[in-house]
């Protein structure tokens, strides 16, 4: 049942994003402000107790309606889990956004394609050369197809029903929302306050990145994404992110990071990551389809798994 729900929700996420998407998603980040301005003290104990009230009644109810339909009807379950997956799946999220950048590089219209790697960011690239929003894309496209495809899917094959999936998606949102930077007396009681979503986000994460990893890896070039993973993740800021970029980067065989140009023209230096020439237009359409392959083995996984479990 749970392949049938992920294959009829990516199938009619791919049809029509859902309306709605943001507006829940908005309205879910409203709520997550009003209980930060209430609660936030700068203690990470009051963090907890936040993160339970935002998290909580979403789960709870989400895994109540699913039981309930289940013990009516298992088709009405079924389609409640279509249904949620369908809400924050999106594979579709970064695949359009990801085909536009590499088609406007193509036909040489870098400013058409430094528009819409901002709005796809939320970020200002307004100081990113031609040669750097390849990489950029890159980036973002393997950190999204992770948070809206495969830690998605893989947190709602793990736990019994939808649950899974509303818990991981809203953590990644509340993780987004209560990041504060130390560099100032607000960023820093945010950063405190915000620190258990992090942690609890780093639990949800280590498996499943690990998975979406090595999966890249298999459908790519496997030596090299895995010497790059060994190698050249601690390099990188973010110690989760490292494995996932360096093992995408040398699955792709190409080089991401490295120096970057900001909003004000002054260099933001990096680490580089990958082997390789440096990613390009040509390197985004294979990185498309190595998303797609590593969801497709995914998911002979989970048939395989399904025909195991229903063998006699």
């Amino acid at each position: 049942m749970n392949l049938i729900a992920i294959v009829a929700a990516l199938a009619l996420e791919q049809w029509r994003t859902f309306r709605w998407r943001g507006s829940v998603v908005h309205a879910f980040r409203r709520y997550a402000r009003a209980l930060e301005r209430r609660l936030n003290a700068g203690s990470p104990k009051h963090g907890v107790v936040a993160a339970v009230l935002a998290l909580g009644p979403p789960v709870l109810s989400t895994a109540a309606v699913y039981w309930i339909l289940d013990q009516l009807q298992p088709l009405l379950s079924l389609a409640w889990d279509v249904a949620i997956l369908y809400l924050f799946v999106g594979f579709r999220h970064f695949s359009h956004a990801f085909s536009s950048i590499a088609d406007a590089l193509k036909a040489g219209d870098a400013v058409a394609a430094r528009r819409r790697l901002a709005a796809w960011r939320g970020i200002d690239a307004s100081g990113a050369t031609a040669g750097e929003i390849p990489k950029l894309a890159i980036e973002q496209g393997l950190s999204d197809s992770y948070r809206y495809v495969f830690g998605t899917l893989f947190w709602f094959v793990v736990l019994p029903g939808p649950a899974g999936v509303v818990l991981y998606r809203l953590t990644c949102l509340l993780a987004e929302q209560w990041r504060g930077e130390a560099t100032t007396p607000m960023g820093a009681q945010l950063a405190s306050f915000g620190q258990p979503v992090q942690q609890l986000l780093g639990w949800l994460d280590w498996l499943p990145l690990r998975m979406t990893a090595v999966t890249f890896a298999i459908v790519g070039d496997f030596e090299d994404a895995i010497y790059c993973w060994r190698t050249q993740a601690r390099q990188w800021p973010s110690p989760l992110e490292g494995i996932l970029f360096t093992s995408g980067a040398g699955a792709l065989g190409c080089t991401i990071g490295g120096s970057l140009t900001g909003p004000t023209g002054e260099p933001e230096f990096r680490p580089e990551l990958g082997l390789g020439e440096v990613a390009d237009a040509d390197i985004m359409v294979s990185a498309i389809g190595l998303v797609w392959r590593a969801l497709l083995v995914w998911l002979v996984l989970l048939l395989l798994i399904t025909l195991a479990y229903w063998a006699p």
